[in-house]
């Protein structure tokens, strides 16, 4: 299985957004603080979204266009109730 995921620290309300195959690798990764863009000094990453597809090109569509347009992460967002401060390329418009 393919997975795109969302994780969000649980101090700065950050959020990150991914793909993998090894959901729980990745989630352990991001908590070691071993990754560039989830290494954090305070809290922990949390899974808030993960959705699973057996193609692989589907879930990397789906994380890019998560990732790259507006619209697609904006209604995202509001249909699992996220909001806040994001990573650079998860940024919500500021009047979202």
């Amino acid at each position: 299985m393919h997975y795109v995921y969302i994780i969000q620290n649980d101090s700065s309300k950050e959020l990150y957004v991914g793909y993998t195959t090894d959901l729980k690798r990745r989630f352990i990764e991001h908590n070691n603080k071993g990754k560039k863009f989830t290494t954090r000094k305070n809290g922990k990453w949390i899974i808030v979204y993960a959705e699973a597809y057996k193609s692989e090109e589907n879930a990397r569509t789906r994380e890019y266009r998560i990732k790259h347009n507006g619209n697609t992460k904006k209604e995202l967002f509001k249909r699992i109730s996220i909001s806040g401060n994001c990573l650079p390329k998860t940024q919500l418009p500021a009047n979202s």
